[in-house]
């Protein structure tokens, strides 16, 4: 493909915002495959620690971004 034709395109980016079951080991040079789309994790997973009622951890949290153009 050549440069005017790249030049043309449009890029479109889907963000999704992914909650994993606890105990996760996620980082941000990972990919995560959503949908059957492979995203690129964006920002520091978010541990949402234990519930002070229950004791329970609770799910880890991060963003992720499909870059399609």
């Amino acid at each position: 493909m050549g440069g005017a034709e790249q030049q043309a395109r449009d890029t479109v980016i889907v963000g999704y915002t992914v909650y994993a079951p606890a105990g996760s080991d996620w980082r941000t040079t990972d990919q995560v495959r959503i949908r059957g789309e492979v995203c690129e994790i964006t920002g520091e997973p978010g541990d949402w620690g234990r519930s002070p009622f229950t004791g329970t951890r609770g799910p880890m949290q991060f963003a992720a971004d499909r870059v399609t153009g």
